[in-house]
């Protein structure tokens, strides 16, 4: 004979959690925001859960593991929500956490395979830079494309790896574009905007930029670009929805450039939107 085993009538909210699976914390804020009812309190003041207080809960924790938000299920157990509106918007929830997965799988991949934090970088802009030797690209290279793709996306900093491309194949261009930032960086130590160093350094800059722009062209880097534009798809940019506008990036991104530094890179943009304009 198999002895008698007797379940409670009732039990307390410890045993009631343990068995549906969740916590009393969790219970208690189901009590809170009304999708489960509270139980009366024994004479000892403790809740007390009764059958279909456990059925109700194996039901949350069944929807629960399904996705369903808590607001649908209230709506559920009250008969007033749209089981399909609610089931499709679980489904294309669903549908966007497995994209996501999906993306962060790739991005995994593409740090094995890159060994650096270069990998981080969007697939389009790390695809660009696959053929560099390792090390080739500087951590603030790797820095501004950051910024450029949180910016621009990935189409723009992918674009903008051009000019690193030919700075890592280029050591003299690479030699100028140092000396140029180490010249930019002093202006920074109380330079007057109107010192006749800032129209000197700007117009270098535009030259070596010039000279940035006929190695692009020369290694057929101008081309690469051109293709991008025409074979991109903005579907398939990681962070497209994340982008922001370059005003809104301007009061966002700190900076600590100078009146005179901030000058100079004025007087290039100029410089450089002259130049564009006579060409055209």
């Amino acid at each position: 004979m198999y002895p008698s085993i007797t379940p409670p009538r009732q039990v307390k909210i410890g045993a009631a959690a343990a068995f549906a699976g969740t916590t009393p914390r969790a219970i208690r804020h189901y009590h809170q925001i009304g999708l489960l009812p509270e139980p009366e309190r024994g004479a000892d003041g403790r809740r007390r859960y009764g059958y279909d207080d456990m059925i109700r809960l194996l039901w949350i924790r069944r929807m629960a593991e399904v996705g369903i938000s808590l607001d649908d299920m209230r709506a559920a157990f009250d008969e007033s929500g749209d089981i399909e509106e609610t089931l499709g918007r679980l489904e294309e929830s669903l549908a966007a956490q497995e994209a996501d997965i999906k993306r962060q799988r790739a991005a995994v991949g593409r740090l094995r395979a890159v060994g650096s934090p270069q990998g981080l970088l969007s697939e389009l802009v790390t695809d660009r830079l696959s053929h560099l030797p390792p090390g080739a690209l500087r951590a603030s290279d790797m820095e501004a494309l950051l910024v450029t793709e949180r910016i621009f996306g990935p189409l723009g900093s992918a674009i903008q790896a051009s000019v690193y491309i030919v700075l890592a194949t280029h050591p003299d261009l690479r030699a100028e574009e140092d000396r140029l930032d180490e010249a930019e960086t002093a202006l920074d130590d109380g330079v007057d905007p109107d010192d006749p160093r800032v129209e000197e350094i700007a117009v270098q800059r535009y030259t070596h930029h010039m000279a940035l722009v006929q190695a692009i062209t020369a290694a057929g880097l101008d081309t690469a670009d051109d293709e991008l534009f025409e074979t991109y798809d903005a579907d398939l940019a990681e962070e497209e929805d994340t982008q922001m506008g370059a005003s809104e990036a301007i009061t966002k991104m700190p900076y600590d450039f100078s009146p005179a530094r901030m000058r100079c890179m004025e007087r290039v943009a100029q410089l450089v939107g002259q130049d564009a304009c006579a060409d055209s």
